[in-house]
């Protein structure tokens, strides 16, 4: 990947936090490897655009951490914008990522950021360093072996080996964003992420790629189920839910019902009419407007829809529950 490409993975973020998707973090400092840190950025880009086609939706957030935030200048002199640390961030995150680099050690002495460190990781799943990082997860824990702690628990599983090389580090972390994504999309998104992205190291992660590695029809089922939730005000079709299950339409319809209790179908219509009301209480959006938003056609399929189901036209249903938001 060259730096230029870098860069604008970097561009693309936005670091406003969005419900129901996975917190993914960055921290860098100056001196950084951007190289290193734009890949794993650009794992979980690539899964967004991939798992939405492109909708501007997306299931991975990430955000460039660094301890005062603004501008971090990297390794390579190439400027990255970054987030400050701050209380926000004591509830976690999914995955948190250690940039490495050069600048490492010195980042490894910052009181500030290894405190902040400290205090996040006791509610973030999984931590990995990248190369150099390692340094930065090192200071954290010295901090807990003075005091008796547990620093296997209080990692998840995470310490790194005093062995283990910085390259070694670099696949872990390139193994654990796939990971993840396979655990959330199915081995077949992870698998194209990294024939996109990680040519060079295809043969190292082939064991986690192998066809779908374990993944039962139910998580397929239910990752079908989510990306459905999350892309229902777009113009998808069951037929696109059975192929990103990658399962045949007749056998996806049987264990959808077998899972969910419910057809996706009906599934789908669910979770359309739960964003209808929604914007018919918060917002002012005509109803022919709100029926295409939310992917139920027009105005007069999204009525008779309503009055078929709630009992209610659209109208009166933003009345009533207008109302009863100002009781």
């Amino acid at each position: 990947m060259t730096c230029a490409s870098i860069e604008s993975a970097m561009l693309r973020w936005v670091h406003a936090p969005n419900k129901g998707v996975r917190r993914i973090a960055i921290l860098m400092f100056n001196d950084c490897s951007l190289q290193d840190a734009g890949v794993v950025a650009e794992v979980f880009q690539a899964a967004n655009e991939l798992a939405t086609s492109g909708s501007g939706a997306r299931l991975y957030d990430v955000s460039f951490l660094s301890t005062d935030g603004g501008m971090v200048t990297s390794s390579s002199a190439l400027r990255v914008w970054t987030d400050g640390l701050d209380a926000r961030h004591y509830g976690g995150f999914d995955a948190l990522y250690l940039a490495g680099g050069k600048g490492a050690l010195a980042a490894a002495r910052d009181e500030r950021l290894i405190a902040w460190l400290r205090c996040v990781r006791h509610n973030t799943g999984m931590i990995r360093p990248i190369g150099e990082g390692r340094a930065l997860l090192k200071a954290a824990y010295a901090h807990d072996s003075k005091e008796g702690g547990d620093l296997s628990q209080q990692t998840n599983g995470a310490l790194p080996s005093e062995s283990a090389a910085d390259a070694g580090d670099r696949l872990e972390s390139m193994r654990s964003a796939l990971a993840m994504i396979k655990r959330d999309l199915g081995g077949a998104t992870a698998r194209t992420v990294a024939e996109r992205l990680l040519a060079d190291s295809f043969s190292n992660l082939a064991p986690l790629l192998s066809e779908d590695g374990g993944l039962s029809p139910g998580d397929k089922v239910r990752a079908a189920a989510r990306w459905l939730q999350e892309n229902c005000q777009q113009a998808i079709s069951i037929a696109d839910a059975a192929q990103f299950a990658a399962m045949s339409e007749r056998n996806f319809l049987r264990r959808f019902k077998m899972e969910m209790g419910i057809t996706p179908s009906s599934f789908l219509l669910h979770e359309r009419l739960a964003v209808t009301c929604s914007l018919l209480t918060e917002s002012e959006l005509p109803v022919d407007k709100i029926a295409r938003r939310t992917g139920m056609g027009n105005g007069d399929r999204l009525a008779k829809v309503f009055r078929k189901r709630m009992r209610i036209s659209p109208t009166e249903f933003r009345i009533q529950s207008r109302r009863l938001v100002g009781e």
